[in-house]
């Protein structure tokens, strides 16, 4: 390391500590947590890692939607280099899945505080709001509405899967904060998380330096049929919303078939009603998600299914009413960031991967506003959002390492605007 402090390492018994303290809260069969966003079992949690800001001397600010922001006063005033990720989980999620970016930030700042280093810039570490969307669309509501994106009455109107409002649901468990929205731009931001994906494992690499973020394009369609007797319903006679729903999950693989290359395609959710085994399905929901890292292309996906949406329809007498859930063109992280996210992993010894990410992130919101990156460290077999998400403790521990040696020379360095080059392997 070329600065004086290229010693300093996290306390990686103290990082695994408070994943398994916060891992408690909203516990599920095998290990993992659901910790739907803005549920008490949010709060718990929210309760928990802002004990933990605020004995660490913190400045922590919570802002209108609930986002919670900690700072580490510098030598002089000014914008933060920030980190930070989510604590929110999907029903069934892990224990890493966002709360490692958030306890690895802590752990980075008490790492400095012990060792009584002082920085250049203040050091934040945040936690943003229903960043899985699993609860309320758009997924990365906080960190939307942190950097503008979304307006703050907009984002509190929003009506959750359960029926219940976000604004009232903040509220309710006591985090609509004082502070304004949008929040203040960092010097820069870098977030640490999980792979959730395959790539870093199969390559036996430990880091991964995040060049960017696909598209994501998620739509809920509605179909309207006609109910009735699966067994004297002639076949030609039918209004079958099931399987108009069927036929467009068939589609939906079928044009990640057919394009190939980065395009991912699912079908999440399905309901059928009345859901009976001798009725036809008078009525279906489903939802739709379409992933590419370019923006040609996934609008492309977009007018494939639209067409054959309007096709099927027709052709069965149904309606097919179409909701946008969220939709997010492809994000290219500041070249400096990802130099910088690469350089400092190899200087520690880590084989490094330049790699896109296939999931969204809070980072691809925050570099609307500041030079942004992400560090990836394997996932097991590359399960996420399930109990059975695992990464091995050293990996924890490296990753959290990076970060701490990325937010220093990132309170050094300059940074130069530049899209990087996605792909390439130290």
């Amino acid at each position: 390391m070329n600065h004086p402090h290229g010693h300093l390492r996290i306390d990686g018994d103290r990082l695994m500590r408070r994943l398994a303290e916060l891992a408690t809260i909203g516990p599920i069969d095998g290990g993992g947590s659901s910790r739907l966003a803005l549920t008490d079992e949010d709060r718990e949690g929210r309760d928990l890692v802002t004990t933990w800001m605020r004995d660490l001397g913190l400045d922590v600010r919570i802002d209108g939607i609930g986002n919670v922001v900690a700072t580490r006063p510098g030598r002089i005033d000014g914008p933060a280099v920030m980190t930070g990720s989510h604590i929110d989980t999907v029903r069934s999620g892990g224990r890493y899945d966002g709360n490692l970016g958030v306890l690895a930030g802590l752990e980075v700042i008490e790492t400095l505080i012990d060792a009584g280093v002082e920085t250049e810039h203040p050091t934040a570490v945040a936690f943003f709001t229903d960043e899985e969307g699993a609860r309320y669309p758009p997924d990365m509501l906080g960190s939307l509405v942190y950097v503008g994106g979304l307006g703050l009455e907009e984002a509190l109107d929003t009506e959750g899967i359960d029926g219940s409002v976000v604004g009232d649901e903040l509220d309710r468990i006591g985090y609509r904060g004082p502070h304004p929205c949008p929040g203040p731009a960092p010097r820069a931001f870098v977030e640490l998380h999980i792979e959730q994906g395959s790539v870093l494992e199969a390559g036996g690499h430990t880091i991964g330096a995040v060049t960017g973020v696909q598209g994501i394009s998620w739509t809920e369609f509605t179909i309207t049929g006609q109910a009735n007797h699966a067994g004297t319903t002639p076949m030609d006679l039918r209004h079958d919303a099931g399987w108009a729903a069927a036929a467009i999950a068939v589609h939906v693989r079928d044009i990640a078939t057919r394009m190939g290359g980065r395009q991912v395609a699912t079908v999440g959710r399905l309901d059928l009603q009345p859901n009976l085994v001798n009725v036809v399905a008078g009525t279906a929901a489903l939802t739709v998600d379409l992933r590419n890292t370019d923006e040609a292309l996934l609008t492309e996906a977009e007018a494939d299914l639209a067409a054959f949406v309007d096709g099927i329809a027709e052709a069965e007498g149904i309606q097919i009413e179409a909701r946008g859930l969220a939709r997010f063109e492809p994000v290219a992280f500041n070249g400096s960031v990802v130099d910088t996210v690469a350089g400092t992993a190899e200087s520690l010894g880590h084989a490094v991967s330049r790699m896109p990410s296939g999931a969204g992130h809070d980072a691809q919101m925050m570099a609307r506003v500041c030079p942004t990156g992400m560090v990836f460290v394997p996932s097991r077999d590359g399960i996420s959002h399930n109990p059975a998400e695992y990464t091995d403790p050293a990996d924890l521990v490296a990753g959290a390492n990076v970060l701490l040696h990325i937010l220093l020379a990132l309170d050094n360095d300059a940074f130069e605007e530049g899209a990087p080059e996605e792909g390439e392997t130290i």
